[in-house]
């Protein structure tokens, strides 16, 4: 699997939290020859079944990684000298500070491109000229009069950031919705890799709608698929100047396994256990408090499910040149992968018990 080829055609589809129509199919295409069963759901997450080998009833694993990206949404047409101009606000944690200058695609009634202008400094009163631009500065200019963008862009129209995949030094990458596409490769990885090997378990693989915004995709599917385990699959902070705390991780340096009140320990020490069989280096992150993550939305469905979390280093998280090594994605593909091939029958019964025995310590 060329995995640039596969980054460039997910990240390069603009899909933001809450229109995410088109990355579906996108995806779709990918997994369909990996799996047994897909279908889409009433909120618009993608769910693809590979059916294992154990006896029946099996038991499931769901595989959540999120499809969506961040993104704009238009608020205002502005009327200026004939010319139609938009307003917009941020679709999930946009930093504001990087939205400047940035080229986009509206999808109203058919797709516009333009760009995001704003007065230059000199234009300014002089106590702004070195402030960050909000969005009340900010305007999306598609070249076009008024009357043609009032006839095909509405209030409430989606808008992304259009920018391509482009390779860096070696293995390394930069460009946009790296958060969470690159997860979204990693299944197709793990999902690529379970063709030579067997597993008991049933695997659903997730892709997740809306974790930007409500991590609605996480809570739904795992209320509606009832898996007996569950792994959430995201970015995580990597390394480089001024991020160098222990929550910082090096890209090339493998999958980060977390730990954290969104983990079962259960799950933690199994992808230990599988890094150790594949004699690959991994890291751990750690989280006091709810993660951020679609793990937080797994965890809690229904009466509870046991829950994993495996981190790729990012870095600029959240801007249009976020940058990672690609090396890290298919090595978190075959780590998962490699787990589940080693999943029982007893598993939930072994790490229910064992949670036991240390509660009793």
């Amino acid at each position: 699997m060329d995995t640039f080829k596969l980054l460039k055609t997910l990240t390069e589809t603009g899909a933001p939290s809450g229109y995410e129509e088109q990355i579906v199919p996108v995806v779709r295409e990918l997994w369909e020859p990996l799996v047994d069963t897909m279908t889409v759901d009433r909120v618009g997450s993608l769910i693809a079944v590979k059916n294992g080998r154990g006896p029946e009833p099996r038991p499931r694993l769901l595989l959540a990684a999120h499809m969506d990206e961040i993104g704009l949404m238009v608020t205002h047409i502005v009327d200026h000298g004939g010319n139609g101009f938009l307003r917009v606000t941020n679709v999930g944690g946009v930093d504001r500070r990087q939205v400047y200058a940035q080229l986009v695609t509206v999808y109203g009634r058919k797709e516009l491109h333009g760009v995001i202008g704003c007065l230059p400094p000199p234009m300014l009163p002089e106590e702004r000229r070195d402030k960050p631009y909000g969005f009340e500065d900010l305007v999306i200019d598609l070249g076009l009069p008024l009357a043609e963008v009032a006839a095909n862009v509405s209030i409430g129209d989606f808008v992304s950031f259009r920018q391509p995949l482009r390779k860096l030094q070696g293995s390394r990458v930069s460009g946009k919705a790296l958060d969470n596409r690159a997860s979204v490769a990693a299944v197709t990885v793990c999902l690529e890799y379970l063709q030579d090997r067997r597993h008991d378990w049933d695997v659903v693989a997730v892709a997740t709608v809306q974790e930007e915004t409500r991590l609605l995709g996480a809570f739904t599917s795992a209320f509606s698929q009832r898996p007996d385990a569950a792994v959430a699959l995201d970015v995580t902070f990597g390394k480089g100047p001024g991020a160098n705390d222990e929550n910082t991780f090096d890209l090339g340096g493998g999958p980060v396994i977390d730990l954290g009140p969104n983990v079962h320990p259960g799950l933690y020490k199994a992808f230990l256990d599988a890094a150790e069989s594949l004699e690959m280096s991994v890291s751990t992150a750690t989280h006091a408090r709810y993660s951020g993550t679609d793990a937080f939305g797994l965890q809690i469905a229904r009466d509870g499910i046991p829950t994993g979390l495996l981190g790729i280093p990012l870095r600029y998280m959240h801007t249009m040149v976020e940058s990672l090594d690609t090396k890290d994605v298919e090595r978190t593909g075959r780590l998962l992968g490699e787990m589940i091939a080693g999943l029982d029958a007893d598993f939930i019964a072994k790490i229910t018990a064992a949670q036991m025995e240390e509660a009793k310590s």
